[in-house]
């Protein structure tokens, strides 16, 4: 499988190449998710558009089993600094997460899996807005649920690309692989005034100051150590001039967990913090949005795709994966079916970037790699359910 993947790199690359070069923002990929239509059409499947608002999905193959792939289409508000042919031709927006690979990857599966025969049906969910909410606070994989993309699904998979893991290599581990995450929005309440004369007001930033300790606080003095979690501070604005104590201090975060329980403590935190501003005079408005949940990697399909990598590229070239809380939606449809994502290295001695900077690029002779991966995965998966 990996040799029928690099004999198609100048495809997957020119793929790549014109999904960079052609950048849009989440619930906004029409030309994306058109390209990616067309593409797919070539290979005889069974197209529904419109998902999720602008996702594609494409079943190929019949009946059960089914194992989906899914591949994130949305790129980021940020202005490409790489001086390279292929550069973002939408000024401001630019593919510096990956998806563009993700999606030549994916179309790469759908292009391999095409020529193989099979029991079942594979399904390919190209989705739309992984990195931001709508105004209700949806991203794309809940959208693509509403829509009926999860519906028979026996199991799910996906890639992420990884620049600090060099290419060749992939990361992939059972587990905890990306954290929930939850925003906050809090407004502390005081009594404005003069600032000659605090002593007539109730300032709201000598509470907010004692409010940002105890948020600082949580995980380090109130969950166990051995839970991973995230409670940071992202904005707080308040006052209007030098002279004028205000009447309020808005104050925004995020949180991070791994855990229900966690999130349910850190939640129950939050508010014990914000209380502190009536236990000093003052009130406090608070609104905790829950966010999508953590991704937890199936201990079946994450070896599954272990086995699979260690014949495709060598016991060396499978490395475990890198804890850390970032949020990735992907956990939504694990939650509907087992699955797992593994983390496709993309770094070499030219490509040393990091993800979400505006010079982020990756060495393309992964997307091989990651097409192979994928679509002997499901192979493997569809054959062996049938057995079983």
């Amino acid at each position: 499988m990996l040799d029928k993947a690099k004999s198609i790199q100048d495809q997957l690359t020119a793929w790549r190449r014109d999904f960079h070069m052609h950048p849009e923002l989440g619930f906004r990929e029409t030309r994306t998710a058109a390209k990616v239509a067309e593409i797919l059409e070539q290979f005889g499947v069974r197209l529904r558009r419109g998902v999720g608002r602008t996702g594609v999905v494409a079943d190929l193959g019949s009946g059960k089993p089914l194992v989906a792939i899914r591949a994130d289409m949305d790129a980021l508000p940020l202005q490409e600094t790489n001086q390279v042919p292929y550069a973002s031709q939408n000024p401001g927006v630019m593919h510096a997460c990956g998806h563009d690979g993700h999606i030549a990857m994916a179309l790469g599966a759908a292009a391999l899996l095409s020529r193989e025969k099979f029991p079942g049906t594979v399904r390919f969910l190209f989705q739309p807005s992984e990195e931001v909410a709508d105004e209700e606070g949806l991203s794309g994989a809940p959208r693509m649920i509403q829509d009926g993309a999860m519906e028979a699904v026996d199991l799910v998979i996906a890639t992420h690309v990884e620049p600090s893991t060099p290419a060749g290599a992939i990361c992939i581990a059972s587990g905890p692989a990306s954290g929930g995450v939850d925003s906050w929005f809090g407004e502390i309440i005081g009594k404005g005034g003069h600032g000659a004369h605090p002593h007539q007001s109730i300032d709201p930033f000598y509470i907010t100051a004692h409010v940002v300790l105890a948020l600082n606080g949580i995980v380090s003095r109130r969950l166990d150590p051995f839970d991973p979690a995230v409670v940071s501070v992202g904005s707080l604005h308040g006052g209007f001039t030098e002279n004028v104590i205000p009447e309020r201090v808005k104050l925004t975060g995020t949180l991070r967990y791994t855990q229900k329980r966690v999130q349910e403590q850190i939640h129950a935190e939050i508010r014990r913090a914000f209380e502190i501003a009536r236990t000093l005079g003052g009130n406090y408005e608070l609104k905790i949005e829950t966010g999508t949940p953590p991704m937890i990697n199936s201990p079946a399909v994450s070896d599954l795709i272990e086995a699979v990598a260690i014949d495709l590229l060598g016991k060396q070239n499978v490395l475990p994966w890198k804890d850390e809380l970032g949020a990735e939606d992907f956990g939504c449809f694990m939650e509907l079916a087992p699955g797992a994502m593994f983390a496709l290295g993309t770094g070499s001695e030219s490509f040393q970037c990091h993800l979400h900077n505006p010079d982020f690029d990756l060495d393309e002779s992964s997307l091989p790699v990651g097409a192979a991966v994928l679509a002997e995965t499901a192979l493997r998966f569809l054959r062996k359910k049938l057995r079983d």
